[in-house]
């Protein structure tokens, strides 16, 4: 074994690796991103909040006791709701992942089972499949609390259980409710390693500088590589669903704002692809800017993980992020089948496709070396 060459090729690549500015940079800035992102996230558990709708039907002394028992748990938050309010209609308006129902008759359907032990009385318990996580932390506090009410009123016996219904309207697997943010997700790193890749190449060729002698605009130029782009979003959205029917029978819904989503989220990324490719001049460090951009984005636009799980200050900054209303828009579009809602996510999207691609035409310079 030569080790001196060993030595000498080591000593060599980090001689070179540090001649590089911009691979030093983005090699170092990557895991600083990891942790501060995953940091930050589960740093803060320990003052996580809770949030769900509770309406009382009843207004016993049974239905306060259940109420005054969740009061004093620091980790939840309860919105009380009127008894004419529509509770999937308030849950679906205020972005709620669980509502409570205590019904009409509560109190004494109680007074009734505590003399009668074979009888037992439920608590609807409303809820979102798509975002499992919180509602899994929900229902094991509710369960906890009403063994409690069991212990006190019987000694255990159980006499109140949870009554489940999902908001959606159909028997949604979570896979349904995952697959739009992977629909999302995977535009968005296609389109942008796509296009950060393709121009950073063309530049360190000169192709950019000889398009000056072409009758060719940048708009067009850069319109043409966003409709390849979009060849490939239309193929891998078809993929995924081909994927998810025929594997996991998924459940969905199509329409044309399914197709504006697709066409806007890539136009919007490849857009943002082109803009980050305008600073990045060697095709080493391309990968690693095009994860710079795209990792906050995965792990805090609500792909993988639920907003309730993160500190607030992350809550506020993953609704300024492109993908939190791309994931938003396919999911109220492909589940939820809520117009207006999609209309919302739908318009900021197009807005930023707009506003990248003019960007993009903007910065691209032809005539850079």
């Amino acid at each position: 074994m030569n080790l001196r060459f060993i030595i000498y090729d080591v000593y060599a690549n980090i001689k070179q690796w540090l001649r590089n500015r911009s691979s030093v940079f983005w090699s170092l800035l990557f895991p600083v991103l990891l942790i501060l992102i995953f940091g930050s996230i589960f740093s803060g558990s320990n003052n996580i909040t809770y949030t769900f709708a509770l309406q009382d039907l009843d207004d016993s002394s049974y239905s306060h006791l259940f109420i005054g028992i969740l009061e004093n748990i620091s980790v939840i938050d309860i919105k009380y709701v009127d008894k004419d309010e529509n509770i999937t209609s308030y849950m679906l308006d205020n972005d709620l992942p669980v509502a409570i129902v205590i019904p009409k008759g509560f109190g004494e359907e109680l007074r009734d089972i505590i003399l009668n032990p074979v009888s037992s009385t439920n608590i609807s318990f409303y809820y979102d499949p798509a975002r499992h996580e919180t509602v899994d932390v929900i229902r094991t506090i509710l369960q906890n609390t009403l063994y409690e009410i069991n212990m006190q009123l019987t000694g255990g016996r159980k006499i109140i259980g949870l009554n489940e219904k999902i908001t959606a309207g159909e028997n949604f697997s979570y896979i349904d409710f995952f697959l739009p943010g992977m629909i999302g997700f995977t535009i968005m790193t296609s389109s942008i390693y796509g296009s950060i890749e393709r121009n950073t190449k063309y530049r360190k060729d000169g192709i950019l500088r000889k398009l000056l002698t072409t009758p060719v605009s940048k708009t067009e130029w850069i319109l043409a590589k966003m409709l390849f782009m979009l060849f490939l979003s239309f193929l891998s959205t078809i993929i995924i669903l081909i994927v998810g029917l025929i594997v996991f029978d998924i459940h969905v819904h199509l329409d044309i704002f399914t197709v504006i989503l697709v066409i806007s989220t890539s136009f919007l990324f490849s857009g943002i692809g082109m803009i980050i490719a305008r600073f990045v001049k060697e095709e080493e460090t391309a990968d690693m800017a095009g994860g710079a951009i795209t990792f906050p984005m995965m792990f805090l636009a609500g792909t993988f993980f639920p907003l309730e799980i993160m500190p607030d200050f992350l809550q506020m900054f993953a609704k300024i992020l492109p993908l939190y209303y791309v994931n938003e828009g396919f999911r109220n579009a492909m589940i939820y089948m809520d117009i207006d809602k999609t209309l919302y996510f739908t318009g900021f999207v197009v807005l930023f496709a707009v506003i990248f691609f003019i960007m993009g035409v903007v910065l691209i310079n032809w005539r850079e070396e």
